[in-house]
């Protein structure tokens, strides 16, 4: 056996380490689409990179150099050594122009700790719902939106509290900020009995200078001939209306039906001066959308037919196409509806009242019974936010009427539309705050089929999230809100690629409530707002889509971003309060 001595082997080691220090790597540079690209750099093993011009790009700022793409992990070119072949990673953060500040004005949730302690104690703003009528809790059912010389009507059905049968109240507001109650009822139910025992949904127009308030007589079909039919009151304010006895819409012969004929929605055509109001009902057992042409004197009311049908409804999945409404952006016609229990829909048409195309799903169903409102500048939608009949339910969302939820409609070039955050409410929140996650303004999360979790934001009583993400796999991520510090109950805002949806999903993501069609793909940027006061949130990924959800529980608790089944990297983070 040969022996290797002991100078043989410092020979060896002399001549590798001479050969490691003559060795040269590339070291590459991924700017994340900024501007001029870094040209890569050779550097001898075990030498030191040098520092190129720090990139730049538009809106945002250069936080430095990682080994990561997932950013968890800085470049010191001072002490850092290249050892092989890498690529580093810009890390950027957009310019808000703010810093992060502690006011010390945060409601203190740490003694209500069950849901509806929390629930009682929030004061809600953008997200509307009537003051207690002793301890009773009202709450606002179908909207019904006008707006006149700079102020929004926002009448709607009050459930609970002093309402009786559903009459029908009123909120102003000039911004969708704050709202002014009006106490009383514009619109009283019949306390005796008869076709408006109770009211149903309606609409208010303007003509001549006197207001019609269309609405629904909902009677007992057991005793009366119609269980339901058009009726209208009259006033010289937009605020208080008198019933106009004896003036009514019956469902024609033709529909087959009596019982199911109701939303009165109405509009002055700017042509004839006629009203015309779309109806829902149902013919042939399938729910349908009716026109009807009313004269400004309302002497004269004709019948003109049907206008929509949801293939749905033919299906017998849907029963009724509630709180109908249409109008006009650019050169395209519209037409929305909620379906029971189902969400909000709108269909296109190049003509006033169709033909349409195929409806497409507007939000989740917890954003319900929504019209549109226009002020000569903007569009939105105004609806009720749903509620739980139990606010200490994880597994449904299911209550009627709930909170006011608004959100501004936006036209894609191809007339498509989607919901944008409504600019007031979003500027509204204007305190930066400090975040939870090691990477200041960045996190990453990358896990297999287990969920892994990142602590990123508090839930304060009302906030608003923004930043981006980039994801690289099929599973599951987002925003995982805590319950009662079990993961198994965290409720999560979950994006699903491979499905194309977004979900509010309770039960660490076992129970799903409600979700939206969000088609997103791998390896691109897409930015996101998220907007919550109370239990009342709406989660945009903007341009895309939107979510209005329900999470009762969570004030006071972290915020984390988890994922399953996919690397996520969540860049430019920002939470804010009001002042």
């Amino acid at each position: 056996m040969k022996k290797i001595t002991c100078a043989a082997l410092c020979l060896a080691l002399i001549i590798s380490l001479a050969a490691c220090s003559s060795a040269e790597y590339t070291v590459s540079f991924d700017e994340g689409s900024a501007g001029a690209a870094i040209e890569a750099m050779t550097v001898k093993g075990g030498k030191k990179a040098t520092a190129p011009a720090d990139p730049t790009k538009d809106g945002y700022s250069f936080i430095g150099w990682f080994k990561d793409a997932g950013l968890t992990e800085s470049f010191d070119f001072a002490s850092d050594k290249v050892q092989g072949d890498m690529t580093l990673y810009a890390g950027w953060d957009k310019d808000t122009g703010d810093t992060p500040s502690n006011p010390g004005n945060d409601k203190d949730f740490s003694t209500l700790r069950s849901p509806g302690s929390q629930e009682d104690a929030y004061e809600y703003m953008s997200f509307f719902q009537p003051g207690k009528d002793g301890t009773s809790q009202p709450f606002v059912g179908d909207t019904m939106p006008y707006f006149e010389d700079g102020t929004y009507y926002i009448y709607y059905l009050k459930e609970a509290g002093d309402s009786y049968n559903h009459s029908a109240y009123l909120a102003t507001t000039t911004n969708f900020v704050t709202y002014t109650e009006v106490d009383a009822s514009v619109l009283e139910a019949n306390h005796d009995g008869g076709q408006d025992s109770w009211i149903g949904t309606g609409s208010v127009v303007k003509v001549d200078g006197k207001y019609y308030f269309f609405y629904t007589g909902h009677g007992n079909g057991a005793v009366l001939e119609y269980a339901e039919k058009i009726m209208v009151a009259v006033g010289d304010t937009p605020t208080s209306f008198e019933k106009l006895e004896g003036w009514e819409i019956t469902p024609p012969a033709e529909l087959g039906q009596k019982n199911d004929f109701r939303d009165p929605q109405g509009y002055v055509d700017p042509e004839t001066g006629n009203i015309i109001l779309t109806v829902t009902a149902a013919q042939d057992g399938v729910a349908r959308i009716l026109k009807y042409t009313v004269s400004p004197d309302l002497e004269n009311k004709h019948y003109d037919g049907v206008i929509f049908t949801n293939d749905e409804a033919k299906n017998g999945d849907f029963w009724n196409l509630e709180c109908s409404d249409t109008f006009k952006i650019g050169d395209k016609y519209y037409i929305t509806y909620s379906a029971q229990d189902d969400t909000l829909w709108y269909a296109m048409s190049d003509t006033p009242y169709g033909p349409y195309g195929d409806p497409v799903r507007l939000d989740g169903k917890l954003f319900y019974a929504a019209k549109h409102v226009e002020d000569g500048d903007k569009y939105y939608m105004v609806g009720w936010a749903r509620r739980s009949e139990s606010v200490s339910s994880t597994q449904d969302v299911a209550g009627w009427a709930g909170n006011v939820a608004v959100q501004e409609i936006i036209q894609n070039p191809d007339g498509t539309l989607y919901l944008d955050p409504v600019d007031a409410v979003e500027d509204s929140f204007t305190v930066r705050r400090e975040l939870t996650c090691e990477g200041g303004t960045h996190a990453y999360v990358a896990s297999g089929s287990a969920y892994s979790y990142v602590d990123a934001f508090t839930c304060y009583e009302g906030f608003k999230l923004t930043g981006e993400f980039t994801f690289n796999g099929e599973g599951t991520f987002g925003l995982s809100f805590d319950y009662n510090g079990r993961d198994d109950k965290n409720k999560f805002i979950s994006i699903d690629p491979a499905d194309g949806v977004m979900r509010l999903a309770f039960n660490e993501g076992g129970t799903v409530i409600t979700e939206t069609a969000a088609p997103l793909n791998a390896g691109e940027t897409y930015s996101f707002t998220y907007i919550q006061e109370g239990s009342v949130g709406i989660f945009y990924i903007d341009g895309i889509a939107s979510l209005t959800v329900r999470l009762y529980g969570a004030s006071g608790k972290p915020i984390s971003i988890f994922a399953e089944n996919n690397s996520v990297l969540f860049t430019s983070l920002r939470e804010y309060t009001r002042p």
